[in-house]
């Protein structure tokens, strides 16, 4: 073969051979690349997996920062979610969370409180914590906490107020027992004085039975004497009493037939005003006297038939209070009337205690039922002391001839025997009680006595209430 066509086979079998030695190249390089691209394909397919298993598509176009919140730098979205799930955990249950997952903390967290709720279940009302909600749950326990420490401070302020009576009755009971002692000691002094007579009598009965006799006879003969004397003086003494009192009735008799005696209750049964107007819609009534008389607000008067007189037991045909006043009259309410006996123009008006010309002098004495319940009333003479007074009458606490009227309540009862020595032993105060019950039945009779004596009128409560219009108004609250 020629030289040149040698050469020319070379070439072409060189450039064959580079031909295919870059196809192999390229075939390689391109296998290699499909490859890796299959590779990152699936890669890329796991990973879009991976990230809509963290976020979905619908989260992704609201963004991280709507749902995360601000991501610090150098943290990713979900490390700072875990670390914002951590922080409610800590906030939640306390303490550090545990290294684990949020799953299993989250779970973590609601057994606990599921746990804490049961606890607190006896105290407050839960529903589902789910629609409920912790912070309206902690809410709920704040105001039933704010309601228990109320409850409690009101607890601890009546245990104050009973620590204080407590006080108040120990230092009672002290005064009573004081009071005890005192009786002790009489008693004490009584058994010595008893013992001390007891032995007298025993030394004089150690002597002779003659000498005995003999001091006995001379004390009986002596006794004797000094009674035929005192007999004798007591005979004389009831015949020139009842001679005085013979004489005492002819003189009175005689006074009587010259001149009547006065009668001792004219003051009481003198009318104090009339009604001059009547309005029968509204019950109320005008009357005579105003400022000028005395009159005010809150006076209250009984009202008497303009052709008759004031009863003697006082009772009235109604009952009026004075609401408004003016300087010549003054206006009242009826508080109390008879359908069948209606208040007329002219009819009379009168209140034992007020008086428009003076003042008047009461004594009140004895037991009052003062709302007639069937029970006395304790302290009752003094709420009828404060009615009087606050009429502008005046209270003294004995008979003189300045007294102008006896307010008599229900006589004091006392028992019929005192004390025994046992009974004392049951009840030291026995002994007081009953003397204070026979000084007020003493002092009772006394009054009544003297105020007969004096020609002073005697009220009993009934009576006296009608006198001053004040029937009526008994039952109401705040009558005395």
């Amino acid at each position: 073969m020629p030289a040149h066509r040698r050469k020319q086979s070379n070439a072409m079998l060189y450039t064959l051979i580079t031909f295919i030695g870059l196809l192999i190249v390229a075939t390689t390089i391109a296998v290699i690349y499909y490859v890796k691209t299959e590779e990152y394909r699936d890669k890329a397919n796991k990973a879009e997996s991976n990230l809509e298993e963290i976020i979905k598509p619908a989260e992704q176009l609201k963004g991280l920062g709507k749902i995360v919140g601000t991501v610090p730098i150098g943290k990713s979205a979900l490390g700072t979610m875990a670390n914002y799930l951590d922080e409610t955990v800590c906030l939640i249950v306390g303490g550090v969370p545990e290294t684990t997952s949020a799953e299993a903390k989250v779970n973590d967290v609601n057994t606990k409180v599921g746990n804490a709720l049961k606890s607190a279940q006896e105290y407050i009302d839960i529903a589902e914590p789910n629609t409920t909600g912790l912070v309206q749950i902690i809410g709920d326990l704040t105001a039933k906490l704010n309601n228990t420490i109320n409850a409690k401070n009101a607890i601890q302020k009546d245990l104050n107020d009973q620590i204080a009576q407590f006080g108040i009755t120990k230092r009672i009971y002290s005064e009573k027992d004081q009071v005890i002692q005192g009786e002790k000691n009489k008693l004490q002094q009584q058994v010595n004085t008893i013992q001390a007579d007891y032995d007298e009598l025993r030394t004089r009965l150690e002597k002779s039975t003659t000498e005995q006799v003999d001091t006995y006879r001379e004390q009986l003969e002596e006794a004797r004497a000094n009674l035929k004397s005192l007999n004798d003086k007591l005979l004389k003494t009831q015949a020139e009493l009842k001679m005085a009192e013979d004489v005492m009735k002819l003189a009175q008799q005689k006074v009587r037939e010259i001149k009547p005696p006065p009668d001792h209750e004219a003051l009481a049964h003198r009318p104090d005003g009339k009604i001059i107007l009547i309005d029968d819609q509204a019950k109320v009534v005008h009357l005579n006297i105003g400022s000028k008389q005395h009159v005010y607000r809150g006076l209250t008067f009984t009202v008497y038939d303009r052709s008759g007189s004031i009863p003697k037991d006082g009772r009235g045909k109604a009952e009026i209070e004075v609401f408004d006043v003016a300087e010549t009259y003054s206006a009242a309410r009826i508080t109390k009337s008879e359908t069948k006996s209606p208040v007329l123009m002219g009819d009379i008006v009168a209140n034992l205690i007020w008086n428009s010309d003076k003042t008047n002098v009461f004594v009140v004495a004895g037991d009052f039922d003062l709302d007639n319940d069937g029970n006395i009333d304790q302290n009752a003479a003094g709420k009828i002391q404060t009615l009087i007074e606050k009429w502008g009458g005046r209270v003294a606490d004995t008979i003189s001839i300045d007294t102008d009227f006896l307010v008599l309540g229900g006589q004091p009862q006392v028992p019929k025997q005192q004390p025994t020595f046992e009974d004392l032993e049951l009840d030291p105060g026995a002994m007081q009680r009953y003397e204070t019950l026979l000084q007020r039945l003493n002092h009772y009779n006394q009054l009544r006595s003297q105020a007969q004596a004096l020609w002073i009128p005697v009220f009993r409560y009934e009576r006296f209430l009608y006198f001053i219009g004040y029937k009526g108004q008994i039952s109401q609250a705040g009558a005395f």
